[in-house]
């Protein structure tokens, strides 16, 4: 299991994150337990905090954030530069333009926030992937609702991605189906 740093659930407890509801609870609960996913992957600290707070700057698919972009140093002095730089990533995925690229060579990545594409690197997209795949898994498993409207489309997302994601987060996938 993820063991996040004291300093870091209150920094999300004082911006709110465990007063916003979320499939299974609050958005506090949901962050604590992507980061358990992440640690049971055998994904890094910079992941695991990155899945922590991966929400901070709002996401694509959940528009309420807990802090600023202009804020970023913030985060950054908090959990480390890598993990803050992969908080950036995801909450700027501009998924519609993204997933259907998602198993292109390379994978060109557009920012939701500035508009411009650029290509990910593989470490970078199979960090992303991993967090990708454990914040869709987590929401999926807490809500019945979206997981009936969605669960089809983001098995044949998570399919296009397995030769990038961890024996173990394919395994949670292949769950999904």
């Amino acid at each position: 299991m993820s063991a996040v740093p004291e300093a870091i659930t209150r920094f999300l407890r004082e911006h709110g994150a465990d007063r916003i509801p979320h499939p299974g609870g609050t958005l506090m609960e949901h962050l604590h337990r992507v980061a358990g996913l992440l640690a049971s992957w055998g994904g890094g600290r910079d992941l695991q905090y990155a899945g922590v707070c991966h929400a901070a700057y709002g996401t694509d698919g959940f528009g309420q954030s807990l802090l600023d972009l202009r804020d970023r140093a913030t985060l950054r002095a908090l959990i480390g530069e890598k993990a803050e730089a992969l908080v950036y990533l995801y909450g700027s995925c501009d998924r519609a333009a993204v997933y259907p690229r998602i198993d292109a060579t390379p994978v060109v990545f557009r920012d939701r926030f500035t508009g411009c594409d650029h290509e990910l690197a593989e470490p970078e997209l199979r960090e992303f992937l991993e967090l990708t795949v454990a914040n869709e898994l987590d929401v999926m498993t807490h809500n019945a609702e979206l997981a009936a409207a969605h669960g089809a489309a983001l098995y044949q997302l998570f399919e296009r991605c397995k030769d990038h994601l961890s024996a173990p987060a394919w395994q949670a996938c292949r769950m999904l189906r």
